[in-house]
């Protein structure tokens, strides 16, 4: 059994895949920094 096979054999665990989208996972992250930023100015924390 190569490594290879090996690390291909093992399980996956539910954590975060490297071939995803990193757009969306940008995109979505500037979207609650945005969506933050409105709720403190809406309450008027700053």
């Amino acid at each position: 059994m190569t490594a290879h096979s090996a690390a291909a054999a093992r399980a996956r665990t539910g954590g975060p895949r490297e071939d995803g989208p990193k757009i969306v996972e940008h995109v979505m992250g500037w979207t609650l920094v945005v969506v933050i930023a409105m709720l403190v100015t809406q309450l008027g924390l700053l």
